[in-house]
């Protein structure tokens, strides 16, 4: 039986968030699950800052999960939920649950759910057809039970549980005299209902007698027996069919494969899993779930039945800004406040696209719209979300519409925007502590001109002191940032929340050329700082890319 699948619906920011794009994709899972009752949940895709951190906090609200790639995993197909067997159990019973169910592979496991093998078809047809030792049962360390139940008979003496161990299986056909000839210790003797033959085989020290047809076996034949610590069996079955079926009680660990198993966990990605099946010529592969136990099974022909991960995408629109592998997913949805990018879709989708200060704007009129009441932690998301991304409204992609709604949030969360936006960035602009790396990617984003690529990340902070020390540590690790983005240049924004300013690090071949072009400085300009300039949408992108074109 396949596993049940959820539909599930990822709501996701840019791949540097910032406080907009994780607040939104909190809000705005949360208004589709109130409108449609099903599931919606945000994810971030890559580091909480630390401004987005502290508003996360104060209104007790828990991060999104990560989610980094969204490239079709095992999980997002049909995995066949087959149950796993003990390796003790029977070849006879393993080939009976293979027939009922039509499997073609049976997965091994032990007590703690742990893959210890697998078996096929085909080996069953080889224990049956390749093998013809007397002593596999011994070899195999077959239970009593197998037997019995392989049999469908009665153990009459002796302890079931027991493990054979030696001796050899053998038919009683000859007459006594010579049945003493080949009758060695521990053997195990498929029998008739002849008295003589029974007592010939318990004197010469057989492990267990079979007796077939369902006959009687005597008082004193059981007696003897039990002196004599040997076991009995009484089947229904005829001794030809019992002597076709006895090594079918052999448990299928002697003949399943143990070693250098080919498994993929549910969160493999279809990518790195379509290779391994194609080179191997197996028919089934084992899936194991996140804890590393056994789940289920897939073969080629699942992976024709994958489903591509449902995402709507809010705060960003253009690939170079979106999680890894957004082309292998379905969108659903965009919502956002920025340029009209560079995604595509394979068919029409929702598109929300409005020139306000931030996304959680649009977001708030949305909930609106639907007539879906704010509690007080997501009023308290969305208001942040605006005064980071309008600056406390100096941005000037800020709008009347986003100051009307960060102050209606604010009075809906019970917080005063001028004291509490204070502490916001406050908690965001403490980067003392922080690696380069840390700081570069707080808020970065890719850009596409053409056959132009470049990145602009931006700090803000209210203290010029932080600043310089910043700026310290960035300029040495652009170069390194430069060669594992792949870009032509990078330009960092170092922005005075007070001050209205933002002086403009340059790196990359051309870079501080097109900057100074871009804002109309002398070409000997030496440091680069613009004045009353905090938005990295509205004043710098713009201005690049008319420089590029130009």
């Amino acid at each position: 039986m396949a596993q049940t699948y959820e539909t599930v619906v990822n709501v996701i920011g840019h791949s540097n968030p910032d406080t907009d794009s994780v607040c939104s994709a909190i809000a705005y899972a949360h208004l589709k699950q109130q409108i449609t009752g099903d599931c919606y949940i945000p994810k971030r895709a890559g580091q909480i800052n630390a401004e987005t951190h502290f508003i996360l906090k104060h209104f007790g609200v828990p991060a999104p999960d990560y989610m980094g790639d969204v490239r079709t995993q095992v999980i997002d197909i049909d995995v066949e939920r087959i149950p796993g067997v003990s390796e003790e159990i029977s070849l006879k019973r393993a080939w009976e649950i293979m027939r009922t169910d039509t499997l073609q592979t049976l997965p091994v496991i032990d007590g703690e759910e742990q893959l210890t093998g697998l078996i096929t078809i085909e080996d069953i047809a080889k224990s049956y057809m390749d093998v013809y030792d007397s002593r596999i049962i011994a070899n195999a360390g077959t239970p009593f039970h197998n037997i019995v139940e392989t049999l469908e008979g009665e153990m009459i003496h002796g302890k079931a549980e027991e493990e054979i161990t030696s001796g050899k299986c053998l038919i009683a056909a000859a007459n006594p005299d010579l049945m003493e000839s080949y009758i060695e210790k521990d053997d195990i003797v498929i029998l008739g209902n002849r008295y003589e033959s029974q007592l010939c085989a318990i004197e010469m020290g057989a492990k267990c007698i079979i007796v077939c047809d369902g006959a009687q076996v005597s008082y004193t034949i059981g007696q003897l027996a039990d002196s004599k610590g040997c076991y009995i069996i009484k089947t229904p079955y005829d001794t030809f069919t019992a002597s076709r079926l006895i090594n079918q009680s052999i448990p299928i660990r002697f003949f399943m494969k143990s070693e250098n198993l080919i498994t993929f966990s549910l969160g493999e990605y279809l990518d790195d899993i379509r290779d391994t099946m194609a080179k191997k010529r197996y028919r089934d592969f084992p899936i194991l779930d996140w804890n590393g136990k056994y789940y289920g099974m897939i073969s080629r022909r699942s992976l024709l039945g994958a489903r591509k991960k449902k995402m709507i995408l809010v705060d960003h629109n253009e690939l170079s800004q979106a999680v890894d592998g957004i082309e292998e997913a379905e969108i659903l949805e965009i919502i956002d406040h920025h340029r009209i990018g560079s995604i595509e879709t394979m068919s029409p989708v929702f598109f929300r696209n409005q020139p306000l200060g931030c996304t959680a704007t649009i977001v708030y009129q949305m909930y609106q719209e639907a007539g879906v009441p704010l509690t007080k932690e997501i009023a308290g998301l969305l208001c942040s979300a605006i005064l980071s991304d309008t600056l406390n409204y100096r941005s000037p992609t800020c709008t009347e519409t986003d100051r009307n709604a960060a102050e209606e949030l604010a009075s809906i969360a019970g917080i005063s925007t001028a004291e509490y936006v204070t502490e916001m960035f406050a908690a965001g602009s403490d980067l003392s502590s922080k690696s380069p790396e840390e700081i570069f990617y707080q808020d970065f984003k890719k850009f596409v001109v053409g056959e132009l690529v470049f990145g602009v990340g931006q700090i803000t902070t209210m203290n010029n002191q932080e600043l310089e020390a910043i700026k310290d540590k960035l300029l040495p690790y652009m170069e390194k940032a430069l060669v594992d983005h792949d870009v032509n240049m990078l330009f960092f924004m170092l922005t005075n929340i007070l001050q209205g300013t933002t002086e403009l690090l340059c790196h990359g071949s051309g870079a501080k050329e097109l900057a100074l072009k871009a804002f109309h400085l002398p070409k000997d300009t030496d440091q680069i700082v613009l004045q009353d300039t905090v938005s990295r949408k509205k004043q710098i992108i713009p201005a690049m890319m008319i420089a590029v074109q130009e």
